[in-house]
């Protein structure tokens, strides 16, 4: 069986999730062409990445040269198709989050698109923002019937604005990443359609938690890992810090990543004087992720908004406690007291006392809870189980696909009772 993955940027450090799902599910015995909208040109530090890219077509990367040709061709060769297509995109851009001459480009996307598809049979995109309104033109210009995976907090921050109902309506199926994120897709679709909500969670392979794995150090480093943007709740993490320093308490603060937010959180760091307790990595590698993680007590992670982090999943596969908000999806994977410390976001308080009690923990607590973490994160996110899931849906046909979907929601709704 051969399906098609489509991707607004890939790949892309922030991604490694959808690579990891790419590459279980090719274990599952499926074919998996892989199209992205852009990213051709992007300077890549994992050799994984590279054979990804070196795999990968680029709607764009023809320029406008080649979506207009596209467009051309779709409009000789279906024009019925192609005009139904066209008043759909139009109606996509009204109220939306992007001015409706986009969405006539997204149109020209699915029309580039379309024949690269032409032998499998289904398309997958992930994130419910413009890759999910591609595939799901792609669809009304003939194409394969499409899916999509939603993460948040983007799409739960605009969803009438991004039409998320009619692209779920329109879906074969959609995943969710988390039973929160399944809630808030429930709350703007008909429950008619909640049938099509699945969860399935994002995965960690058998690889990146292989081999010794050694105890947290002594040393008091923490790290962070992510997006220098205001959604991680960077600047407040290094807030945190300063008190804990003024205070006397020895800690140092790892923040691997890189961002917009980067020369903010740089001129904060200096205002405070803190350039011996806080450093930025920069975009690294999923190897020095590895490291940087092994190298800390434990993994704190701010932030306001979010999905899922897969960099929560990574650090309790590597068996190291984390700190994080209770937001989204968090709570549901990480408990209080058992696999690390969970504060109210945007309370630096509250993140203050969190990161004092982990630092005065000891230090054979701390590896106690690394290993509950660990154990924790593989019965929930082992990539092949995950994976499977997603197969099994890929294999089934249409008729198929409804009767696999409304079997879990009927024997919930018989436990419920």
């Amino acid at each position: 069986m051969k399906i098609a993955y489509l991707v607004n940027q890939y790949p892309k450090v922030s991604h490694s999730f959808i690579r990891r799902e790419i590459l279980a599910l090719e274990r599952q015995g499926i074919e998996v062409a892989r199209v992205a909208v852009r990213g051709w040109g992007d300077t890549l530090v994992d050799p994984e990445d590279q054979r990804e890219r070196a795999q990968t077509r680029y709607v764009l990367q023809g320029g406008a040269l080649g979506l207009a040709g596209a467009v051309l061709r779709q409009m000789v060769a279906t024009p019925v198709r192609f005009a139904r297509a066209l008043g759909l995109a139009w109606r996509m851009g009204q109220r939306a989050a992007r001015p409706w001459p986009i969405h006539l480009i997204y149109l020209a996307e699915a029309c580039r698109m379309l024949p690269w598809v032409a032998d499998v049979r289904h398309l997958h995109a992930h994130f419910g923002t413009n890759s999910a309104e591609v595939a799901m033109l792609v669809h009304a210009l003939g194409g394969p019937a499409y899916s999509f995976t939603v993460h948040g907090p983007e799409e739960f921050d605009q969803p009438e604005f991004l039409h998320l109902a009619e692209k779920i309506r329109r879906a074969a199926f959609v995943v969710a990443i988390s039973s929160y994120g399944r809630s808030q897709l429930y709350r703007w679709i008909g429950e008619r359609d909640w049938v099509k909500v699945q969860v399935v969670h994002c995965g960690i392979e058998p690889a990146f938690h292989a081999g010794e794995i050694a105890a947290p150090p002594a040393a008091p480093r923490i790290v962070c890992v992510g997006r220098l943007c205001e959604q991680k709740g960077q600047l407040l993490l290094v807030s945190a810090v300063e008190r804990l320093v003024r205070k006397g308490t020895p800690v140092e603060l790892v923040l691997a990543g890189d961002g917009e937010m980067r020369p903010q959180i740089e001129a904060l760091i200096e205002r405070s004087s803190l350039q011996q307790h806080v450093r930025i990595t920069g975009w690294i590698g999923s190897d020095t992720v590895r490291a940087e993680i092994v190298a800390a007590r434990a993994l704190v992670l701010p932030s306001f908004a979010e999905g899922l982090p897969v960099v929560i999943m990574e650090a309790m596969a590597l068996r190291r406690p984390v700190l994080s908000t209770y937001v989204a999806g968090i709570p549901e994977l990480v408990r209080p007291g058992r696999e690390g410390w969970l504060f109210a976001a945007g309370d630096v308080d509250a993140l203050v006392a969190a990161l004092e009690e982990m630092l005065a923990t000891a230090p054979a607590t701390l590896e106690a809870m690394g290993r509950a973490a660990q154990v924790r994160v593989l019965e929930r996110h082992a990539i092949d189980t995950e994976a499977a899931k997603l197969a099994r849906l890929f294999k089934a046909g249409p008729q198929a696909q409804q009767s696999a979907l409304r079997e879990p929601l009927a024997q919930a709704t018989e436990r419920a009772a």
